[in-house]
């Protein structure tokens, strides 16, 4: 009888790379990654960092990820999910970036606050 594995989570960063503090966010994902592996202090996971923006499946399932109240902070200017949708179908630079999501536990974290990736990242379950 055979072991499976379960896949590692995805976290995926769209990124700036223009943006000193999405590029600290980017070293922060990968520093945190590495110790994963290394020191077993929380689980693995996958990361992928991309400077495009995400299609418009993956902006509705961020929005769910973030609530009502966080709307605002993902799509420039929007306050509701139709409005923020409407305005990223106009322009995708209405995306706001750097931007972390943890697809397979369903969070999101927009901007360059360390503690609060840092808090994402260690509520990922132990597989």
């Amino acid at each position: 009888m055979g072991f499976f594995r379960k896949t590692k989570d995805i976290i995926t960063l769209f990124h700036k790379a223009s943006s000193p503090g999405s590029k600290r966010v980017a070293a922060l994902l990968k520093q945190v990654q590495v110790e994963a592996a290394e020191k077993d202090l929380r689980p693995e996971f996958d990361l992928e960092v991309t400077e495009q923006p995400p299609t418009l499946d993956q902006v509705k399932t961020i929005l769910d990820y973030v609530g009502q109240p966080g709307i605002s902070s993902v799509i420039k200017g929007a306050t509701s999910e139709n409005e923020a949708l409407q305005k990223f179908k106009q322009s995708a630079d209405s995306f706001q970036k750097p931007l972390v999501v943890d697809w397979a536990n369903g969070k999101a974290h927009v901007g360059e606050n360390e503690s609060e990736i840092l808090k994402m990242l260690n509520a990922l379950p132990k597989k």
